[in-house]
């Protein structure tokens, strides 16, 4: 039973636990059996809650039996380890929270659970988010169930590796410069970033607050559409939230494109994107002409400011935000004479190298006699980029790019070159500046590796992203595609 459903798609999932050709609780131990099988070789948890996993599957079949629940109830699923969840650890990654344990969960997790999905546990990360290539978490790097040799791309790729893998039915992860559009990509996994405000980001771990976004990690594009339906909508406890009313997305989903108007920024297609993505992602549009829609170019000259900007603003705000982990108030502590040998000792031991140097840059970035010629003008810069995506969509329906400029690398490739590192998130990081929805889905394969279509949309026009998603999906089947894990397995 447990190779029919590790690939399954929730929808799938859902009718078989809706018929009861299978319980949760049967689900949940495929999962888990799954995870015991071949998490040793691509390291995409942290943590496993079996036990939990368990209980909370026997209270869904309580329900399923009664005719109750929705369409995630009984759904085995991982969560990012940068969401709080009351009673479990979350470590963001990072040595400084390794015995930190939230009294509160977040949100997203705690309607997860209203809707009875299972909790398998905690997915591996980049510390506090903060990397491409899942190679910067401080306990094991994360690697992509395609190759083993290669990166699952970051910060999310636990998560992301987890669903690839059929470790999980669906994840969450978060959304900071592309962290679930990026190992989306990688891993021929869906992900969606939600427009900055549509989910809630209460009990999320900050980063970089004007610009995380928590979204799903999904085999499909309806999958994705029900896991939003869920999570997203106002929190009084967040007050960045929208109060706009949350749509249908699942019945939004089945709408067609024809006559939609698609816009291909040519800067998209520039130097460093590999001929093989290239090649998929013009395979792409050409499905998109045939299923009707009008693909027109159209130029964003200030997306080659969007990363610089971004790595302007992102350690500015983290700097801030990892001023809290000081020694004294919770997580590690290492004592010294003083507080302030306290403080210098804790962050020294407890932060990995790529934490420890965006906090240096955003502390330069925001320093007497800086701050006018980096941040101030970082931030003019994103209000252009967030400009000129709102002319854009005056004009198109949604934007066709890649997601990311090559299909994954291998591990330690680039992990001496912050700067080609950094570059990975060159064609998602616009959209988070402008605070703009975006979701990548699997475009094919070069090299024998996942490509991904990033598909952007106007501010809470998820619903529209979601149905070209769906409509090329449903034109191509790329979704099925799927990794040979046979390596991965012990012998």
């Amino acid at each position: 039973m447990e190779y029919d459903t590790a690939f399954k798609t929730i929808s799938d999932l859902g009718r078989l636990l809706a018929t009861r050709e299978i319980s949760s609780v049967e689900l949940t131990h495929d999962y888990l059996r799954r995870i015991e099988q071949y998490d040793r070789r691509i390291g995409a948890y942290l943590a496993v809650t079996a036990d939990l996993a368990v209980d909370q599957a026997e209270c869904a079949d309580r329900l399923l039996a009664r005719g109750e629940g929705g369409p995630l109830t009984g759904i085995p699923m991982a969560l990012k380890d940068i969401l709080s969840t009351r009673g479990l650890p979350t470590t963001c990654g990072s040595r400084i929270l390794e015995k930190y344990i939230p009294q509160y969960s977040a949100t997203v997790v705690e309607k997860l659970e209203r809707a009875g999905a299972v909790l398998l546990g905690k997915t591996n990360m980049d510390e506090f988010a903060m990397g491409s290539s899942n190679e910067h978490s401080a306990f094991r790097p994360v690697r992509n169930p395609w190759d083993f040799d290669r990166v699952p791309g970051g910060s999310s790729g636990g998560s992301a590796a987890a669903v690839s893998a059929g470790m999980a039915a669906f994840a969450l992860g978060t959304d900071t410069g592309g962290s679930i559009r990026q190992p989306a990509s990688l891993t021929g996994t869906v992900g969606l970033k939600p427009t900055y405000g549509r989910v809630s980001r209460y009990g999320l771990v900050a980063f970089a607050s004007s610009l995380d976004q928590v979204g799903p990690i999904t085999r499909s594009v309806r999958d994705a559409a029900l896991v939003l339906q869920v999570i997203a909508g106002w929190d009084p406890r967040d007050s960045t939230t929208a109060r706009a009313d949350v749509p249908d997305y699942v019945a939004a989903l089945d709408g067609g494109i024809r006559g939609l108007r698609l816009g291909l920024p040519i800067e998209y297609f520039g130097e460093g994107m590999s001929p093989g993505v290239e090649a998929r992602i013009r395979s792409a549009v050409d499905a998109f002409r045939d299923l009707g829609a009008t693909v027109e170019e159209i130029s964003l000259p200030h997306t080659h400011y969007g990363i610089s900007t971004y790595y302007v603003i992102s350690p500015a705000e983290a700097m801030a935000n990892l001023a809290r982990y000081d020694g004294v108030r919770f997580g590690l502590s290492s004592a010294g004479c003083d507080i302030w040998e306290t403080y210098a000792n804790t962050r020294q031991a407890g932060f990995g190298r790529e934490v420890k140097r965006r906090i240096l840059l955003g502390a330069y970035a925001l320093s007497a006699g800086y701050y006018d010629a980096y941040y101030l003008k970082a931030q003019k810069v994103r209000t252009l980029v967030k400009a000129e995506l709102d002319r854009a969509f005056q004009r198109f329906d949604a934007l066709l790019a890649p997601t990311s400029p090559t299909v994954a690398f291998k591990i330690g490739e680039k992990a001496g070159d912050p700067l080609q590192m950094y570059l990975s998130d060159v064609y998602t990081v616009p959209a988070n500046m402008a605070g703009n929805t975006g979701l990548s889905v699997p475009a094919g394969l070069s090299e024998g590796l996942p490509v991904g279509l990033q598909i952007l949309g106007r501010q809470l026009d998820e619903a529209t992203v979601l149905r070209v998603g769906h409509a090329f999906e449903e034109a191509t089947g790329y979704s099925a595609d799927r990794p040979d894990l046979s390596a991965a397995a012990p012998a």
